[in-house]
């Protein structure tokens, strides 16, 4: 059922069923592989020999005297780095076909960093330090600039021996700092489901400390960009508003120094409905000043914005294709 949900199918989209082992030739076993798949094993091939004579005709395809099969192997477990918080974020999902690539685009966590660490991490436990290390490197002489400017490219790049390079690139400056690990798997078969277990049966806590990674970076990254809109327009709002997205910003930093998930929850929500208020204010203004300016003259024809504003999520790198995390 495991290796069914892995890749991804029903019982009845397989076509045979081949017993290996000799632990097959038991009665029941037969008896519950007919149940589950509605069809009679196949027993062309003797259990015993069954691992032997795959292995012959993967042989027999690497050294290239097999050309009508095409044997494809897979990640046995997720690739990912660590992110803002100790996140474990997967770029590669366990499963996956190899060869693969699979680039995101990052950036910072923090205003003025001209350095980051690119922690390369092999599992399946939401958190960083329940997965296994595969390496570690540093990409140095970025820019200083606020956080969540800079665009950093990472880059995990599988090929069909499994050999994995991940690789880091400033989009500014160009400068790249990469890594090539040669034992990604390095686990035995029992290492690997040990780990998937583990996965499983700590599901519920993990995923609790996920939440609270998740609401304390949401909240912390609407507290930095709060502040920055009202330092800039705080000319534009009534002493009032501004004082009400002032207290906000308080309450939410306030929650953010205890361990409530739900506090922190409320208190971005709050934060978020009084920004709304910066951002009216702002319309208003500028609406008021183009009516005073006048319309432009000509056919009448108006302009469209052609940019794209990326949504910024908390977290310690910027996803550019769906979200951005901050490093």
């Amino acid at each position: 059922k495991q290796a069914l949900s892995d890749a991804g199918v029903k019982p009845s989209d397989i076509d045979e069923v081949v017993l290996v082992g000799g632990s097959t030739r038991i009665p029941k076993v037969q008896q519950i592989v007919r149940e589950l798949f509605g069809k009679e094993p196949h027993k062309g091939v003797n259990p015993d020999e069954v691992v032997a004579v795959g292995a012959a005709v993967q042989a027999g395809v690497l050294g290239g005297e097999v050309k009508d099969v095409l044997l494809l192997d897979v990640t046995p477990l997720s690739l990912g780095i660590e992110t803002l918080g100790g996140v474990f974020t997967k770029l590669i999902e366990r499963n996956t076909t190899i060869p693969t690539r699979k680039s995101e685009i990052f950036s910072t966590a923090a205003d003025n960093q001209t350095s980051v660490e690119i922690h390369v991490l092999q599992g399946e436990r939401p958190m960083a330090r329940d997965n296994r290390t595969l390496g570690k490197f540093h990409l140095v002489g970025i820019p200083p600039a606020p956080r969540g400017i800079p665009q950093i490219e990472v880059t995990f790049d599988i090929d069909a021996n499994g050999i994995v390079n991940v690789s880091a690139k400033d989009l500014g400056t160009g400068k790249e700092q990469k890594i090539t690990i040669t034992s990604s798997s390095g686990l035995s078969k029992d290492d690997i489901n040990k780990m998937v277990r583990e996965a499983e049966s700590h599901a519920d806590e993990d995923k609790r400390k996920h939440e609270e990674i998740e609401a304390r970076n949401r909240a912390d990254s609407l507290v930095y960009q709060t502040e920055k809109v009202l330092r800039e327009n705080r000319d534009k709002l009534s002493d009032s508003d501004a004082k009400s997205v002032e207290a906000a910003i308080a309450d939410c930093k306030k929650a953010l120094e205890g361990t409530d998930i739900d506090a922190i929850n409320r208190a971005a929500d709050t934060l978020t409905q009084a920004s709304h208020k910066v951002a009216e204010s702002m319309y208003k203004s500028g609406a008021q000043a183009g009516g005073s300016q006048g319309g432009p003259s000509g056919d009448g024809s108006g302009t469209t914005a052609g940019g794209k504003t990326d949504e910024v999520i908390d977290a310690e790198y910027v996803d550019a294709d769906e979200k951005k995390k901050e490093k």
